[in-house]
């Protein structure tokens, strides 16, 4: 049977971006596993009308690889898969990725200290996994009454079905979140009635989107300090604002203001306003950014319902306060699973459980990475990694930076190897992220986002700047593991770009 160092489940940011980190560290000897047919994860899924970022590109990319040619300042899904593709290529990710192979399960084994994983395609084993299939890879679409029965086209927007033209087409519209935003503005163009079925109202700032110029983009690629220089002061504005979400969300109530300025300049109807209007205090949910999704929903072929979708008879949409809509087609923006994520159910741990059994009561993982009872397995945007206000790019790269430092400490104890997170460790480190939650905008600002899991807690975002995140995943503290040997086994050959430190060597040894 084939057997590899480390095996990387994902092709999105943080699959490819963890591929390069390895062979960065002088590891060669690793897979990177893709059920797709090409790598970009979310985006190379999300292909629906008008897909964008909302983080500036400049800042919405690794800062090992660095783009002077970004077109637009908020690039677009095609320009951010295109990236990614280019970053396989130029860091010779190639021979490592295998395409249309869909992990079916991976079962620890306690007595060879290595992971047994079956795809689609084989069985391998791998002394280290990497779990990199992110919170944003599975749809999520809601349990609706009568769905299956419905005559017309039923899609989800992370699964957009380009062979069905929607010119002319009644369209229902299911949610308001980022994507249902991009989405509406586009295809309300071509339909000939659009109902949005909103069970609550986003924030909406404009978007300081613009054309990037050529003469900043040869500026770019003759003085690469200049990039850097960008993305430094991009990174630096919103360390700044993270106070507010964090500690201090009444300060806030200016962003509200710009927001409400936003939607009246657009919007002038009295009674559409108050449908758009939220009751929470903005950053609760994610702030959306549009210069175009109030002057669509003005348009008169375009319906928004306050209420959610609650059931479909026929071709009639129903929704939960009784409003009624014929329809040919329904489209899901309705998110995906984030805080239950397919893939735990997947993984089985030292103890016969599976991931999702152990995260029964809510995701918990030391430090975002590694869990109680899953030696080995690391996990690249794991629980309370996530931001509400920056570039998810520089979490993925503090957390690759903490799996760089885990595999030097494999190779200096040496042998085959295991470290597993001591239960007590993850509790604590838990403990300080939901104490210091409590005070933040998204536990205290009177909404019910996908940030809280089925219990109500947030065990999705980060309550801290991505400097603090940073430091706190430097290096991996050995007192927080439980180490495993198998007696007899030789080292593996340390690579030589490992860049052991002294500490490093001590803590291995005490």
């Amino acid at each position: 049977m084939e057997h590899v160092r480390v095996a990387v489940i994902g092709s999105g940011f943080g699959g490819i971006g963890a591929a390069v980190r390895l062979r960065r560290e002088g590891v060669t000897d690793f897979v990177v596993l893709e059920r797709a047919g090409a790598v970009g994860g979310t985006w190379r899924d999300n292909s629906y009308p008008g897909c964008a970022c909302d983080v500036p590109s400049h800042l919405y990319s690794f800062s090992f690889a660095p783009n002077p040619d970004w077109p637009r300042t908020f690039s677009g899904q095609e320009h951010i898969w295109d990236y990614l593709e280019r970053v396989a290529d130029t860091f010779r990710l190639r021979p490592h990725i295998r395409l249309d192979t869909e992990v079916l399960k991976m079962t620890w084994d306690g007595d060879e200290l290595r992971w047994r994983i079956e795809t689609s395609t084989g069985t391998l084993t791998a002394d280290v996994v990497v779990s990199a299939t992110g919170p944003l890879s599975d749809p999520k679409t809601p349990d609706i009454p009568g769905l299956d029965t419905f005559p017309g086209k039923v899609f989800h927007s992370a699964r957009w079905d380009h062979d069905y033209d929607l010119r002319g087409k009644r369209v229902a519209m299911v949610g308001t979140g980022a994507s249902a935003i991009q989405i509406v503005p586009e295809i309300q163009r071509d339909v000939q009635k659009l109902t949005l079925f909103q069970r609550t109202p986003p924030w909406v700032l404009p978007r300081a989107d613009r054309a990037i110029s050529g003469a900043e983009r040869w500026l770019h690629r003759q003085l690469p300090f200049t990039t850097y220089a960008r993305r430094g002061l991009l990174w630096g504005i919103r360390e700044l604002q993270v106070q507010a979400f964090t500690k201090r969300p009444d300060e806030l109530g200016l962003i509200e203001r710009i927001a409400k300025r936003n939607m009246e300049r657009s919007v002038k109807d009295p009674e559409l306003r108050a449908k758009l209007t939220p009751t929470y205090r903005i950053g609760c949910k994610r702030i959306l950014l549009s210069n175009s999704y109030y002057p669509a929903l003005a348009k008169p072929h375009v319906d928004v319902v306050a209420s959610g979708l609650a059931e479909v008879r026929g071709s009639t949409a129903v929704a939960a306060d009784g409003t009624e809509a014929e329809v040919d087609a329904i489209i899901f923006g309705t998110g995906f699973h984030v805080t239950d994520m397919p893939i735990a159910d997947r993984v089985v741990g030292a103890d016969g459980q599976t991931l999702m059994e152990s995260w029964k009561d809510g995701m918990k993982s030391l430090r975002g990475a590694t869990a109680a009872g899953f030696p080995n397995f690391f996990t690249v945007i794991g629980p309370n990694t996530g931001l509400g206000n920056s570039s998810m790019i520089l979490m993925i790269e503090s957390q690759l930076n903490y799996l760089a430092d885990y595999v030097r400490q494999l190779n200096i104890i040496g042998g085959r190897t295991a470290l597993a997170p001591r239960p007590a460790a993850v509790e604590a480190w838990n403990h300080r992220v939901q104490e210091r939650m409590k005070r933040t905008v998204w536990n205290t600002g009177g909404c019910t986002s996908w940030y809280l899991d089925a219990n109500g807690v947030n065990t999705t975002v980060w309550p801290g700047t991505t400097t603090e995140f940073r430091a706190a995943t430097r290096r991996v503290d050995l007192s927080e593991y439980e180490v495993t040997r198998v007696p007899g086994t030789d080292a593996p050959p340390r690579p030589r770009t490992a860049g052991k430190s002294r500490s490093a060597k001590v803590r291995a040894t005490a």
